[in-house]
């Protein structure tokens, strides 16, 4: 079976951050890495070149493919940051919820697993913890260890 590309590395989520380009986009940045830090109580890896994880989890697939990836993380990404959130992809309970918080959340688009925004003025950030909380423990729930 083959290696997942995106995998967890040692490289350095601060210098990583420190890159961000345009400085928009890095302050952004380490105002989502904060946030997350906050809710997650989890230190931060670098996930392939471009992804900032939080937590891990294990799983195996009804087709047998083994699972190693972040609990959450984002992305910033010069157009968009990409916010990975897989509380709602895992769980239908918490797919209903999350339908209501996103509609109070701002401007954004969606993948079934990500989160997009343009600008993190574009949304309500109250309204992104409580998004973040909900998934992180919907998570450890699903996944304990």
């Amino acid at each position: 079976m083959a290696e997942p590309k995106t995998r967890a590395t040692d490289a350095s989520v601060t210098a990583f951050l420190d890159s961000v380009e345009p400085a928009g986009k890095r302050e952004e940045a380490a105002l989502l890495d904060a946030l997350f830090r906050r809710v997650t109580g989890a230190e931060p890896r670098l996930w392939g070149p471009s992804i900032i994880g939080y937590g891990e989890y294990h799983t195996t697939y009804a087709s047998g493919r083994k699972v190693h990836w972040m609990r959450t993380g984002f992305s910033p990404r010069k157009a968009k940051h990409s916010l990975y959130l897989m509380g709602g992809y895992c769980d239908d309970l918490a797919d209903g919820d999350r339908a209501e918080a996103l509609a109070r959340l701002g401007k954004h688009s969606a993948g079934k697993s990500c989160l997009y925004v343009n600008k993190l003025a574009d949304i309500d950030l109250a309204v992104l913890e409580e998004i973040l909380a909900a998934d992180w423990h919907t998570m450890l729930r699903l996944y304990p260890d």
